[in-house]
């Protein structure tokens, strides 16, 4: 055992500290997402919007940074399943800004979960925000 501390024991404490990070970072970051999203954020959450003025350079452009963000969530969510954070809170936001087959089926039954609902209503309670309204699928 002392071998592997020895041999490992950077990697051990860069781990340690990237736990650290993450709560920590979640305990900010993921609130103040959650505050700036509307309250119908939920409900409209699969309509896609274009602006038919934009440039084709800046709707790639932001495009590829909103999936890169959500990517970074949603890998982000997975470590905090088994690290300290808002795991499932943050897979939701993440897989919110992605687009693949079964993303409505997967969100629909995610935010049907009324633990997973009282979550982001708490944490806009928290945040002196109205609560997010949410599709019905019972």
């Amino acid at each position: 055992m002392q071998l592997f501390i020895d041999t490992y024991g950077h990697l051990l404490s860069l781990l340690g500290l990237l736990s650290t990070a993450t709560f920590f970072l979640s305990l900010l970051i993921i609130p103040w997402i959650i505050g700036m999203l509307d309250k119908d954020f939920f409900i409209h959450l699969h309509e896609h919007k274009k602006k038919e003025d934009e440039h084709p350079v800046i709707f790639i452009l932001l495009r590829t940074l909103r999936y890169f963000l959500g990517f970074i969530l949603f890998l982000s969510g997975i470590l905090m399943l088994f690290l300290p954070g808002q795991g499932i809170l943050t897979i939701i936001l993440g897989i919110s800004l992605l687009d693949f087959p079964g993303k409505r089926a997967l969100t629909d039954r995610l935010l049907s979960y009324r633990p997973v609902q009282k979550g982001l209503n708490w944490i806009r309670k928290k945040e002196n925000k109205p609560e997010f309204s949410f599709v019905s699928l019972r």
